[in-house]
């Protein structure tokens, strides 16, 4: 699958990247902020689109969260290896289709090409692997097999549908990464795509792993028949297979942390014997419009590519989302924006003026690191850029590539 067009990120100076402020980050399974350390090559794994209502300002706001992440990572003198996958077959895009009557295969190009144009224009780094489910199956279909010869997963006893389950009892430490109680457990699963009530099921919690087909849905030769993968044995495989064992960092949004991420990491966890999938379990909140949460099913997405046909600056979506902590459910509203667009002016004609002899901006440099090693913490990096703006004296050019480099904010 092809990504989209990597922007420049300039050179940044302030000596060796050893004298830089270590990146402290948030891991959802220890609820605490705690050193990330990876080695000379940061491994990334975050959770992609299922392409049929692309690119809201809630896909937006965790791209954008570990964007800044991967550009601090850089700064900070690793290589960065990103993967994210496209679930490119799964229930709610066969539902958006049908609904559309349109082939299924149609909607998805189009709305993968919506996501690559909207990410672009918000200049955000490309993955490394840019993989799609469809493209992923044949791996998928082996490794759900190889769960099946380990005795981590099972047939339910259902003569038209054989269906394969993952067993949440393989690991011995399922609900690590959400720590989320039984019946917390059981209305998500419900809530999110599960089907804890399916009959012949061991446990309720137990996730799908292999869907036989059905009549008048797509599916794939496999080991178990044809059928089409389960959603989180999908990032398991992905992640896996690109990026090895324990890898730094698993992300994507909080509603991800409960069944998504915690299945997909028991997936990976059974499969290659690890004790721990990610080494952190990190999470962008939720964005709401008139305090209710963005949804399809309240039909009050706010759509990137809207916006810009609107003519509003990329730029400013950027800044009106970093403005807030990736971490902060928060609201977008048209003040926001407005505020980003005066903020962005200033910021631009600051990085136009040649300052006073000596005064080139290092300290500016030097706490917009210090808040991004601070667990991302944008809006701390944001008002430093306003003191910046406010203060005639300091040069514009080192502080406009610091914006560029470490927040993806162009300012040229």
């Amino acid at each position: 699958m092809r990504a989209w067009p990597a922007p420049e990120v300039p050179d940044l100076p302030g000596g060796t990247a050893a004298d830089r402020p270590a990146l402290r980050l948030y891991d959802s399974s220890s609820g605490t902020v705690r050193p990330s350390r990876p080695g000379a090559t940061a491994r990334l794994y975050v959770c992609g689109i299922t392409p049929y209502d692309a690119t809201h300002l809630g896909h937006a706001a965790t791209y954008l969260a570990f964007d800044v992440l991967q550009r601090v990572w850089r700064d900070q003198g690793h290589r960065v290896h990103y993967v994210q996958n496209i679930t490119d077959v799964d229930d709610p895009l066969l539902e958006r289709a049908d609904r559309d009557g349109v082939a299924w295969q149609d909607l998805a190009a189009e709305q993968i090409e919506l996501f690559r144009a909207d990410m672009t224009a918000l200049r955000v780094l490309p993955p490394d692997d840019y993989i799609g489910a469809v493209e992923a199956m044949g791996e998928i279909a082996a490794a759900v097999q190889r769960l099946l010869d380990l005795g981590a997963a099972y047939r339910v006893d259902d003569a038209d549908h054989p269906d394969v389950y993952f067993d949440i009892s393989a690991t011995g430490r399922f609900g690590y990464e959400s720590r989320y109680d039984t019946p917390t457990m059981l209305a998500l699963s419900a809530e999110r795509g599960g089907d804890p009530d399916r009959p012949g099921k061991r446990d309720p919690l137990d996730p799908l792993l292999w869907r036989t087909e059905r009549p008048g849905e797509p599916a794939w030769e496999s080991p178990m028949g044809r059928g089409r993968a389960g959603w989180h044995v999908e990032c398991a495989v992905i992640a896996g297979s690109r990026l090895g064992t324990g890898i730094d960092v698993q992300g994507g949004g909080s509603d991800l942390i409960f069944p998504h991420h915690e299945c997909s990491a028991a997936h990976a966890e059974a499969l290659t014997g690890q004790q721990r999938f990610a080494d952190h379990y990190t999470h962008a909140a939720m964005i709401a419009l008139d305090g209710e949460k963005m949804s399809k099913s309240r039909g009050n997405l706010v759509f990137v590519s809207r916006l810009r046909a609107e003519g509003v600056d990329p730029m400013a979506v950027r800044t009106a989302l970093l403005s807030g902590h990736y971490r902060q459910d928060r609201e977008w509203t048209a003040d926001l924006l407005r505020v980003a667009e005066k903020r962005l002016a200033g910021w631009r004609a600051a990085a136009r003026r040649p300052g006073t002899e000596g005064a080139d901006g290092g300290a500016v440099l030097a706490a917009l690191r210090d808040a991004l090693a601070d667990d991302l913490n944008t809006p701390a990096a944001l008002a430093a850029l306003d003191a910046w703006a406010h203060d005639d004296r300091l040069a514009g050019e080192l502080v406009a590539d610091a914006a560029d480099a470490l927040l993806g904010i162009g300012l040229r």
